[in-house]
């Protein structure tokens, strides 16, 4: 597994504790707040049109948990999105470098006139200047 497998690991295993986080903190905000009309309804004080705002309550709590896994999972999505991205990039660059051919040996440079020639050419040089 490479480090961006295993980031990308760390990542799901977040979301997941984040998803599993909001869904134990809504049922314990339900609980919570449908409290004070269980103590209405045992009293006898909770009439039948009271029990539409107990019911709106529960929906609007659920609304907002529900938008904080929505944006958890939207946010994971990124993420691996970018995770991909990554992935694609290295094997691209992978691929090109495989498909690069050997590296060419340097051109051979050319090779210097022996001394012998040179010196010939320095001795004709010197008798056509004498001869002037």
């Amino acid at each position: 597994m490479n480090k961006l497998q295993r980031i990308e690991l760390l990542k799901d295993l977040a979301q997941q504790a984040i998803d599993r986080g909001a869904t134990s903190v809504e049922q314990i905000h339900q609980y919570i707040a449908d409290l004070p009309f269980e103590m209405l309804e045992k009293g006898g004080l909770l009439r039948d049109d009271k029990l539409k705002l107990r019911e709106k309550q529960r929906r609007t709590i659920g609304m907002v948990y529900d938008a904080i896994r929505s944006i958890n999972r939207q946010i994971g999505q990124l993420i691996s999105d970018q995770f991909e991205l990554a992935e694609d990039g290295e094997h691209i660059a992978k691929t090109l470098r495989e498909a690069e051919p050997a590296a060419k040996p340097a051109a051979p440079k050319p090779a210097r006139k022996p001394a012998a020639k040179k010196k010939a050419a320095t001795k004709r040089k010197a008798k056509k200047m004498t001869s002037q």
